[in-house]
């Protein structure tokens, strides 16, 4: 199932992206700056239901319902892992998929990763809605089923 994180999820279903990952132009002359890896996997996150952000462990956490992690960003690394990634929940299995299929891109996070939750580095060439799809699929494995049916009718897959 490595198409979970691109392909068979993200591409080819309604054309372009579902989040606002990408900062419109200011004029049709001048461009706003790339926005940093922050303030785009924030506004991945919130633009899910009922998602709240807050420093957890002195890292940006976003919560579901302001409760329950579903991601937390550590931009200058954490515990040997020293370089900019994200932690995130993910669906059973896929943790060990990536991890084999693509280690310079994703890990075993520490503390976490054994109850299956994803690391993917930030350091490397993204693909901002690969990343929007990871996210959204840690959600959807956190959030409760009342907020997925608000997620489908906003995003229908």
């Amino acid at each position: 199932m490595l198409l979970y994180a691109r392909r068979a999820r993200h591409f080819g279903r309604g054309g372009g992206p579902r989040h606002p990952t990408t900062l419109p132009s200011v004029a049709v002359t001048r461009k706003r700056p790339q926005a940093g890896p922050l303030e785009r996997l924030r506004a991945i996150c919130m633009y899910l239901p009922e998602v709240t952000e807050r420093l957890s462990h002195g890292a940006p956490t976003w919560f579901v319902r302001d409760k329950s992690v579903f991601v937390t960003y550590w931009e200058h690394g954490h515990h040997g892992n020293l370089f900019p990634h994200l932690w995130c929940a993910a669906p059973p299995g896929i943790q060990q998929e990536l991890v084999a299929a693509e280690p310079q891109r994703f890990f075993r996070p520490p503390y976490v990763g054994g109850r299956g939750w994803l690391g993917m580095r930030l350091d490397v060439d993204l693909d901002w809605d690969e990343v929007a799809g990871v996210c959204e699929d840690a959600y959807r494995v956190i959030a409760p089923k009342r907020l997925v049916a608000v997620l489908e009718e906003r995003s229908p897959r």
